[in-house]
């Protein structure tokens, strides 16, 4: 078989005619887009897990230190559930277990057809059909189905939600705001993506998912702030990241001052070499930064950060919005955790940072 790989006899291209070729561009965004929100994801899944681990630490340490159980800290592992084994439901489970990574029995897939999972079933994952019992059960849930299944989805898993579960969409056809009624919940996630009509077609054809998140190229393609490849991230999802990140701060009882020490640690842990020579040009994060001054006037010394609803940061302004755009170097420092978190380093020259990436 590697001698017949590369004949191009055998090669999708072949046997389409010169008029249709044009249309081709179709299938490398298809597969770029694929590509692209599968990094999204499983990036959001290694901040979640190393800020539970985080919790976890600082918990068991405050429960040795008064010899109190505290009821507050979070379950040992993270559980994540993906509705919809299709071909994006299986993309995406294979780039959390091999990415992430979790391990197979934190994994739980909810599909009208479960038996075409076998593979995955081999590697422990449980998948069956019952999406309210795989809602009931897990800590975040990926909408991986088809938009003409989401409402009657909806409706039979609304229930079932707590409301400290994370929701993350991939139905694209369905804005955020409908996915709050569909839903009744506010914790949901949903990334949007700009296609332009030229670019350089750079995501490959025959690598896996997880074998193309491990090429440097495809992976700074998909950093948030990179046109590379022709498919940007509206950025208004990475600041609903942050804001989930302090939702979880707040669902364990955490005051604000550790809410804000744990997200300096949990995103601003990667450094640029300059860094350690002038440690004042490095970020860091203020309670102003995700709140307003008048908010923090009145905020006591040990109470939590108030529960944000995810859809309203990710469709309106917040403070969080004027100091991301503001901060270039904030921006450098997010691409840098991003490409290191999937095992590739960057340099402070490397151009992979547009700053005028288009928030549409």
């Amino acid at each position: 078989m590697d001698m017949l790989k590369d004949l191009e006899s055998l090669q999708f291209e072949h046997g389409i005619s010169e008029e249709d070729r044009t249309w081709l561009y179709l299938q490398h965004r298809s597969r770029g887009l694929t590509i692209t929100a599968c990094a999204h994801a499983t990036f959001f899944c290694k901040l979640y897990c190393n800020l539970r681990k985080s919790l976890r630490e600082n918990q068991s340490s405050r429960c040795s230190s008064t010899g109190s159980l505290d009821l507050d800290t979070p379950d040992e592992e993270l559980k994540m559930g993906i509705i919809g084994g299709g071909h994006l439901g299986k993309q995406l489970a294979d780039a959390l277990l091999q990415l992430v990574p979790i391990p197979a029995e934190s994994l739980r897939i909810s599909t009208r057809r479960p038996e075409a999972l076998d593979e995955l079933q081999k590697l422990g994952v449980q998948c069956f059909y019952h999406n309210s019992y795989l809602v009931g059960w897990a800590n975040v849930i990926f909408l991986c189905c088809l938009p003409s299944q989401l409402p009657n989805i909806c409706l039979e898993i609304q229930n079932n939600l707590k409301k400290t579960c994370t929701v993350y969409s991939f139905v694209a056809t369905t804005p955020l705001p409908r996915l709050k009624l569909l839903l009744n919940h506010t914790n949901i996630l949903r990334p949007q993506y700009h296609c332009v009509q030229n670019f350089v077609n750079i995501w490959g054809a025959n690598k896996k998912i997880t074998a193309a998140l491990q090429d440097p190229v495809i992976l700074q393609a998909t950093c948030p702030y990179s046109p590379a490849g022709g498919i940007i991230l509206n950025i208004k999802w990475l600041e609903g990241v942050f804001y989930a990140a302090l939702n979880i701060c707040t669902a364990s009882n955490v005051a604000h001052s550790q809410a804000l020490r744990f997200l300096n640690e949990l995103f601003l842990s990667v450094h640029f070499e300059d860094c350690e020579k002038d440690t004042a040009s490095c970020p860091k994060f203020q309670l102003t930064n995700f709140v307003s001054k008048a908010y923090v006037k009145n905020l006591s010394q040990n109470r939590p950060l108030p529960w944000f609803d995810l859809i309203a940061t990710q469709v309106k302004e917040t403070p969080f919005s004027q100091h991301l755009s503001a901060s270039t170097v904030l921006q450098d420092h997010l691409t840098h955790l991003y490409c290191n978190s999937f095992g590739i380093s960057l340099t402070k020259e490397q151009p992979v940072v547009s700053m005028g990436s288009p928030s549409q």
